[in-house]
C-alpha cells in the first residue's frame, strides 16, 4: 500500500519502520532531513514537503506537540492531500478540531490515535492506539494500526475523544511518577534500599507497566537518553489542565505537579532527562517545604 508518513522522532522512526518492514511503500518527510535517511536506507522514500507525503492517500503524522502539528499540517500542505490522515501525535483536543476541520473542507478524512507505549514498544508492534473518528474511516486504516500496535482501543465518532484520553492516561503517568518520587525519597532517606522498595511496590500491590518501567528507572537514575522528554511530560500535564478546565473539572493535584515541573526545567541537569527525572526533584530535596498552617 502507498503510505506518507510525517515526523520521524524516535517515535516516529519506530512507526515509520514497522511499515516499510512490512512491505508498504512509505513516503517519509521530517523537518530535519537527516532523520529519514535510516527510513531510506530500509527502503522508504523521501518526500520533498508534507503536501507529497499527505498526497498519498493514505498518511500519518507523529509530531511533538500542537505547534508542530498545526505548522507542518498548514493549509497549504492538507491542499496538496487526499484519502485520509491519522494524526498519531500526544496534541490538544482543541488542535485535534481545528485540524480535523482542516482536513473536512479538503475533502480528507481525519482520525486521531494517539498511542501508549515508548519507542522500543513502537519498534515492537506492541502500542496500544487510542482512535476516534469516522468509524469507516477507522475500519479502513485498521490493516495498518495493526502492524504498529497490538491493541486499537476505538473511542468514538469525535477524533477529539482520543487526545482527551490520552491527555487522561498521561495525567496518571505524571502521577505515578510523582508518587514513586516522594515514596523513594521518603524511605530512602530512612536507610532503605530504593531497589528492595521498588522490587516490594511490584512484587505486591503495584505490578504494573509504569511502576515496572518508571520505577525500575528512578531507582537506576537511568534518564539518559530520554524517551519522552521533560518538556513533552510539562506539555501533556498543561494540556490535562487544559481538558480539564474545558469542563470545568478541577484538579486539585495538578498545581503541585506543575510546581515540580517548572523546578525540573530550571534545572540544567535535569530538564534535558526523561520525564520520569521528575522525581528526582523530591529525591534531590528540591521541591520547597511546604508553609506551616
Amino acid at each position: 500500500m502507498r503510505i506518507g508518513f510525517l515526523g520521524l522522532g524516535s517515535m516516529g522512526s519506530a512507526m515509520a519502520t514497522r511499515l516499510v518492514e512490512a512491505g508498504h511503500d512509505v513516503a517519509v518527510w521530517n523537518r530535519s532531513e537527516a532523520a529519514a535517511d535510516p527510513l531510506i536506507a530500509a527502503g522508504a522514500r523521501r518526500a520533498r514537503t508534507p503536501g507529497e507525503v499527505l498526497a498519498a492517500g493514505l498518511s500519518f503524522s507523529m509530531l511533538a506537540d500542537d505547534d508542530a502539528a498545526e505548522r507542518v499540517l498548514d493549509a497549504a500542505s492538507v491542499a496538496e492531500g487526499s484519502g485520509i490522515h491519522v494524526n498519531m501525535a500526544s496534541i490538544s483536543p482543541a488542535a485535534a478540531d481545528r485540524l480535523e476541520e482542516l482536513f473536512r473542507s479538503a475533502g480528507i478524512g481525519y482520525v486521531s490515535a494517539p498511542v501508549l507505549g515508548r519507542p522500543t514498544v513502537a519498534a515492537a508492534g506492541k502500542l496500544n492506539i487510542l482512535a476516534a473518528g469516522p468509524a469507516t474511516l477507522i475500519e479502513q486504516v485498521l490493516p495498518l494500526l495493526a502492524v504498529l500496535g497490538q491493541r486499537v482501543w476505538r473511542l468514538g465518532e469525535r477524533p477529539r475523544a482520543a487526545n482527551v484520553v490520552k491527555v487522561a492516561v498521561n495525567y496518571n503517568i505524571i502521577h505515578a511518577i510523582q508518587a514513586l518520587g516522594e515514596s523513594v525519597a521518603m524511605t530512602e532517606r530512612h536507610g532503605v534500599d530504593p531497589a528492595m522498595f521498588h522490587e516490594l511496590l511490584t512484587s505486591t500491590l503495584f505490578d504494573g507497566v509504569v511502576y515496572r518501567g518508571y520505577g525500575a528507572e528512578i531507582v537506576d537514575q537511568s534518564y539518559d537518553p530520554p524517551g519522552f522528554v521533560m518538556a513533552l511530560g510539562f506539555k501533556d500535564l498543561k494540556l490535562a489542565e487544559e481538558v480539564a478546565a474545558e469542563r470545568d473539572v478541577v484538579l486539585p493535584t495538578a498545581p503541585a505537579m506543575h510546581r515540580v515541573y517548572e523546578i525540573a526545567l530550571a534545572d540544567s541537569e535535569l530538564k534535558t532527562y526523561d520525564w520520569g527525572a521528575a522525581a528526582e526533584v523530591m529525591r534531590r530535596g528540591l521541591y520547597p517545604p511546604l508553609e506551616e498552617k
